[in-house]
């Protein structure tokens, strides 16, 4: 199926789930999960510093990683592609965003609301009691490779904690409801940059599907999503996604 005729069926959905993964934002130099182990940290394996068992065995190694990644997540602007998918918001009755993304790319653009299945880099929490605290202030340049001693929680004391999803923990409860429950009622799902290989988020696309929605897939490679979408646009998200909405309300 040509852009033009994807174009078409998004131009007429009542219901768009937009959901994005770590391509649409390795465009704008984020580098994705193993690619930030470079450095000082190349030394590290990526699992070795994501589970709560690191944590819990050394914070402030764990907390200083991650707000080195944080500090280049905030180095870096939304694309192009992230912009029409803002865009996108304005011109369809009702738009969900879901995105495998923990850096804030999609907000900064001006989406709102984004459903955050994998958590974020800008909500830590307790790792006591799991309420929200906010981000610390962070140094223009972290140094890589640097342990930073997590700050304490203003109501029970414990160590604050990254609010991401790591190895061997659940996706959020509410938000992997909302997730599901809205590719299951779209009628139109755009998958972009998401390899489809990451469980449960990769069975958001084929629930859509299941459930009668056209997936409209945006990747430069193939994956194994190509035969449950309705089409496979091949290319960068900051090129096609502008094209896609131009073309769907031109």
């Amino acid at each position: 199926m040509a852009l033009n005729d994807a174009a078409k069926l998004l131009g007429q959905a009542r219901h768009v789930v937009v959901f994005t993964g770590a391509g649409i934002s390795a465009e704008s130099g984020v580098p994705t999960f193993r690619d930030a182990l470079t450095g000082l940290w190349s030394r590290f394996d990526a699992q070795s510093l994501a589970t709560p068992q690191a944590f819990q065995e050394d914070p402030e190694l764990v907390w200083g990683w991650y707000e080195w990644r944080r500090r280049l997540v905030q180095q870096v602007r939304p694309n192009h592609g992230h912009l029409a998918v803002a865009r996108l918001a304005a011109h369809v009755p009702q738009l969900t965003l879901i995105t495998q993304n923990v850096d804030d790319l999609h907000e900064r653009a001006g989406s709102e609301a984004a459903v955050h299945l994998h958590g974020s880099l800008f909500a830590p929490r307790c790792a006591t009691c799991s309420r929200p605290t906010p981000s610390p202030a962070t140094p223009e340049q972290p140094a890589e490779g640097r342990r930073i001693p997590p700050p304490r929680c203003a109501h029970c004391g414990g160590p604050v904690r990254p609010g991401v999803v790591w190895f061997g923990e659940q996706l959020p409860e509410e938000a992997l409801f909302a997730a599901a429950q809205a590719a299951s009622q779209c009628d139109v799902l755009l998958t972009v940059g998401t390899s489809g290989l990451v469980y449960p988020a990769a069975e958001i696309p084929r629930l859509a599907a299941r459930s009668g929605a056209a997936v409209l897939q945006v990747n430069p490679e193939p994956t194994p999503l190509d035969p449950i979408a309705t089409a496979n646009l091949r290319g960068p998200a900051a090129e096609i996604l502008p094209a896609l909405v131009s073309a769907a309300w031109s």
